[in-house]
C-alpha cells in the first residue's frame, strides 16, 4: 500500500506522533485511515492538507470540540455548508477578539519600553515603579 507513514506525516506537519493518533481517536479525520496488513497507518496528501487546516485551527484557539464538529460536517458533505460556514465565522471572530485584545496590550506594554528605556538611557531609572 504506497502513502505516508505516521513518522512521515509527523515530520511534514509539525505534529507529534502522539497527536495524531490523538486526532484519529478524536474522529478528527476526514475518513478512516487505513492500514497496512502489519497495522501501520497509511496515509496520503488529502491527509496532510487536512490536518494543516486542523492544526492552525487548533493553534488558532479552536477547541477540539469545535474542530469535531466541523470535521463531522465535512464528512457529512453537501448541505453542510451553510453549517460549516457559521462555524468558521464564528471561530473568525473569536480570533479577531483575540487579536484585539493582544494589540491592546501590546499598546500598553510597547508604553511601558519606552518608559523604561528612555529612563535607562537617561540614568534616571532607578526607582521606576521599584517595590517600596
Amino acid at each position: 500500500m504506497n502513502g505516508l507513514s505516521i513518522g512521515e506525516v509527523a515530520r511534514t506537519t509539525g505534529l507529534g506522533v502522539h497527536a495524531l493518533r490523538f486526532f484519529e481517536r478524536e474522529e478528527l479525520f476526514l475518513r478512516p485511515i487505513p492500514r497496512t496488513a502489519g497495522g501501520q497507518r497509511v496515509y496520503d496528501a488529502s491527509d496532510v492538507e487536512w490536518l494543516l487546516l486542523c492544526n492552525r485551527l487548533r493553534e488558532s484557539g479552536m477547541p477540539i470540540a469545535g474542530l469535531r464538529r466541523f470535521a463531522a460536517l465535512v464528512r457529512s458533505g453537501p448541505g453542510t455548508e451553510p453549517d460549516r460556514l457559521a462555524l468558521l465565522e464564528a471561530h473568525e471572530r473569536a480570533v479577531r477578539d483575540r487579536i484585539a485584545e493582544l494589540t491592546a496590550s501590546l499598546e500598553i506594554i510597547h508604553d511601558k519600553v519606552v518608559i523604561y528605556r528612555e529612563h535607562v538611557a537617561a540614568g534616571t531609572a532607578a526607582g521606576v515603579w521599584a517595590p517600596r
